[in-house]
């Protein structure tokens, strides 16, 4: 082969790995976006309610709710047209719900009043009931599909794909995972998050080292930075190299799972950051979320122009 077609073959294979990086992110942002439309995901949730130790009702709920020795109850009201139901829930009354710190759970659903009729039972017609504990406190979160921050989303901003902003970074794992306090969307709040490593961020000479949350096989960078019109703090999920080729080759490999898995981050010296990946945590889209704060010093000092803007 002469130099000239040499260099021509090189220069293909490489725009033919630039559009099919860009083909790539375009079908993680549709299924980032179905995700985000889901019913009862994260676009629906309309109240953040905290029931006290006296029974009583909670606005938009059906029954009364109370907190008694760390379990939150619920019972039915004689005349509620609107009931809730659902396997957790005893239909004649109390339910008790136990949940962790820093967990959450749905309990059941329920169709409002005003929803009877032929629409009850549809997918946009029940109001699910999430049961949360934050900072040792039982909350109540109904989620709505037919809450406006769902009905009128038309989708995320972001900034285009950009390969410069997929950066390899090395890692340093702790011996062991350590815990820490951090903020929360909703103030009064405390998240403890376990951390488990840091990685030096390096991007047109500037840098910053940031922590590991999330898990060992999924670890995960809650960061802010000073690009405008993005949210508070955004997050990425970080992989190894192997795991991203492993995924991007998932369609034609059927072994690309096992290679994946082979490859999992904690086993690794170095870290991809894809920050085309970097996406809104829940509180920027409804003010009803407890999304946990960056830990102290994830600030990246200069503008991500990559990932998710803010959505609102």
């Amino acid at each position: 082969m002469t130099e000239a077609l040499h260099t021509r073959a090189v220069g293909t294979a490489v725009d033919d790995a630039a559009a099919d990086a860009v083909r790539e992110h375009a079908a993680w942002r549709a299924a980032r976006e179905r995700e985000l439309r889901e019913p009862h995901g994260w676009l629906s949730p309309t109240a953040l309610l905290w029931p006290t130790a006296k029974p009583g009702r909670l606005p938009g709920l059906p029954g009364e709710w109370w907190v008694a020795d760390g379990i939150l109850y619920t019972r039915p009201v004689p005349g509620d047209t609107a009931v809730l139901a659902g396997e957790r829930v005893e239909p004649d009354g109390p339910t008790a719900v136990g949940v962790g710190e820093g967990r959450s759970r749905i309990i059941g659903t329920f169709v409002p009043e005003d929803r009877g009729g032929p629409a009850a039972g549809a997918d946009d017609a029940e109001v699910a009931v999430e049961v949360v504990v934050r900072t040792g406190r039982y909350g109540v979160r109904p989620r709505d599909p037919q809450a406006a921050t769902r009905t009128g989303f038309t989708g995320v901003p972001s900034f285009d794909y950009d390969p410069a902003w997929v950066l390899d970074a090395p890692v340093r794992w702790y011996d062991e995972p350590e815990s820490v306090a951090v903020g929360s969307a909703q103030p009064g709040l405390v998240h403890h998050v376990e951390v488990f490593g840091e990685v030096d961020v390096v991007h047109d000479g500037r840098s910053a080292t940031v922590s590991l949350t999330g898990t060992l096989t999924s670890p995960t960078i809650v960061f802010s930075d000073e690009a405008d019109g993005v949210a508070s703090w955004r997050a990425v999920v970080v992989t190894t190299s192997d795991q991203a080729d492993a995924d991007a080759d998932a369609d034609a490999d059927a072994d690309a799972d096992e290679r994946a898995d082979e490859a999992a981050p904690a086993t690794s010296d170095t870290l991809r950051l894809d920050l085309n990946r970097a996406v809104n945590l829940p509180h920027a889209f409804t003010d009803f979320s407890t999304s946990a704060a960056p830990l102290r010093g994830n600030h990246l000092p200069f503008a991500v122009t990559a990932g998710e803007k803010a959505p609102r």
